[in-house]
């Protein structure tokens, strides 16, 4: 598996995995830090997260368990780097929770809810 930056050419891709409209998507591109995970020929994940001051918002996360492993440890290292923590949010109910939990995020609660769907607060502190 391959994990590299998103270009143009991912957006129906990003599309697919994520569920936004091909618009949304370009435009997801455009506006925070996106990389993708390759598996043969397929995009297997997608990772999208930006910079805020303290903490690293990861702000999609979606594909397969393992993409999505691989694809969190991008805004992670980044973090680490920067001395920074990393926020994600995930709708209650979807695979992205276990992989956070897996990756060593803590769970710190009820988030927002987007368009009526409940979601949980993961965090990751810097070392």
């Amino acid at each position: 598996m391959d994990v590299r930056d998103a270009v143009e050419e991912d957006a129906g891709a990003v599309a697919d995995l994520t569920g936004l409209p091909s618009a949304a998507a370009r435009e997801l591109l455009h506006d925070r830090s996106v990389r993708v995970a390759i598996e043969g020929e397929a995009t297997a994940g997608v990772v999208a997260f930006d910079a805020r001051p303290e903490v690293v918002h990861v702000t999609r996360l979606a594909g397969e368990p393992d993409a999505m492993a691989r694809l969190l440890a991008e805004p992670v290292r980044f973090a680490e780097r920067e001395g920074m923590a990393v926020e994600l949010v995930v709708p209650d109910g979807e695979a992205a929770a276990e992989v956070a939990l897996a990756e060593g995020f803590e769970d710190v609660g009820a988030g927002p809810r987007f368009e009526g769907t409940r979601t949980r607060r993961f965090r990751l502190e810097p070392p």
